[in-house]
């Protein structure tokens, strides 16, 4: 489903994309959107502002593989802010906004290799290219949305490794898989959990996934959710702020998990909860948000009632087993843009959207700016960090320093006009004790 109003050529020389643009105002249209999400990321924008006077980045070139989204955008003039040589790729090949391309390319001078709906099978897709034009530039640093980059370095690109003195991974699949190459002794430089901070995946992935995922199914669907049985698989902090909406919007929604105290907590917090074996016969609408594999099996879809609609909201699309649904279909059909219909050997027909790729980023805008303000704000200090301690830091995976962390909340609260208590001496000189008050 690529879009047709822009394409995008890499030069020989792999340093820059020149787009090819049918339409003239595309790049005048990708700069309205930036600076529109812009107007709602202070954090981010009072970063750069410093970035540019001190120019903690200057030197070091970055790769950096992200949704490339209006609020990406404005994370990579943060960074280029700061000096650094920012060279950007798709994560995901139905999230670029190819309006922001556009811009990127042509207006802010970040070489930015994207298409909305580009092939991503194999080795010789365009998404892989893709991969392979940023890493050409030699990055001394990578951003990841899902560790895709830091994959390819560890097994295809192992030269670049020595070169790479930290990298930054942004999403819960991102550090999973990190994580199991740092057990496996694979790992070769240090990798900053961006993801773990609680900037990050308190708001982003709770109410950011949340909403937005919503956003993405209604937008494909125009599905009534009031009254529907909504069926979550996964409840970390993206698949509770996706089911906290989907309640919200008046839907009676199922959980489905593996872990017994997530399990409890959807409980007590006013769901049901029970097996995606027997959900499968319940649910008018699904949605996964774990990070693993096949979480909808075959044999699921075999269970499921006609006209059951189907989504991920996981950075994969391996969550869903759709070659499975294939090989169980009579027939498929595109019946929407992102809505395809499966038809059963018994006729019932099961509505698969965006690929089974984020349908959040597939068919919406993904999270708003003010969320993404906290997340790539700690994208941007986590950056930082890693350069102010460029040889310092064990290969591993770290979690960020809880000071940025803290500085990022104060910061973001006092934009939205709230203020908090500061603890007098007395108070803290009796948190700190163990004999006070005996």
């Amino acid at each position: 489903m690529a879009t047709k109003t822009a394409t995008a050529k890499v030069t020989a020389a792999k340093t820059t994309v020149k787009g090819d643009f049918k339409d003239a105002s595309l790049k005048e249209k990708g700069i309205a959107r930036i600076e529109w999400a812009e107007r709602d990321m202070p954090v981010l924008r009072a970063i750069k502002k410093r970035f540019e006077k001190e120019q903690p980045l200057k030197g070091y070139t970055m790769a950096c593989c992200l949704h490339v989204t209006s609020e990406t955008a404005n994370l990579v003039r943060t960074l280029k802010a700061g000096g650094a040589k920012v060279h950007l790729c798709a994560s995901n090949p139905l999230s670029t906004q190819d309006d922001v391309a556009a811009a990127l390319s042509l207006e802010y001078g970040v070489p930015t290799y994207a298409i909305k709906g580009e092939d991503s099978e194999g080795e010789k897709s365009t998404y892989y290219k893709h991969l392979m034009a940023v890493l050409d530039e030699k990055p001394n640093l990578t951003m990841d949305d899902g560790a895709d980059l830091v994959t390819v370095v560890l097994t295809k690109r192992k030269e670049l490794a020595a070169n790479v003195i930290g990298s930054m991974e942004e999403t819960t699949t991102g550090i999973i898989r990190l994580r199991a190459m740092e057990k496996d002794k694979v790992l070769k430089f240090p990798v900053i959990a961006v993801n773990d901070a609680n900037c990050k995946h308190m708001f982003d992935n709770r109410y950011g996934t949340g909403q937005s995922t919503i956003d993405g199914i209604i937008r494909a669907t125009n599905v009534l959710l009031a009254g529907k049985t909504v069926v979550v698989s996964g409840y970390g902090w993206c698949g509770r702020g996706f089911a906290t909406r989907a309640k919200g919007l008046g839907a009676n929604v199922i959980v489905c998990e593996v872990d017994p105290l997530r399990a409890i907590e959807a409980v007590m917090d006013g769901f049901h909860v029970t097996t995606i074996e027997h959900a499968a016969t319940k649910g008018d609408v699904f949605c996964t948000l774990t990070g693993n594999k096949h979480v909808i099996d075959t044999h699921h879809f075999e269970k499921m009632k006609d006209g059951a609609i189907v989504a991920n909201s996981g950075h994969f699309n391996v969550e869903l087993n759709l070659e499975g649904l294939a090989k169980i279909a009579k027939s498929r059909r595109q019946v929407r843009e992102y809505v395809e219909e499966f038809t059963l050997k018994d006729g019932r027909k099961i509505y698969v959207l965006g690929e089974g790729r984020l349908i959040n980023l597939a068919s919406a805008e993904g999270h708003p700016a003010s969320v993404m303000d906290m997340s790539f704000a700690v994208q941007a200090l986590a950056s930082e960090y890693a350069v102010k301690n460029k040889g310092k830091l064990d290969v591993r995976v770290h979690q960020l320093p809880k000071e940025i962390d803290q500085w990022v909340a104060k910061l973001k609260l006092e934009t939205m006009g709230h203020k908090i208590d500061v603890l007098t001496a007395e108070q803290e000189k009796y948190m700190a004790s163990w004999n006070e008050g005996t």
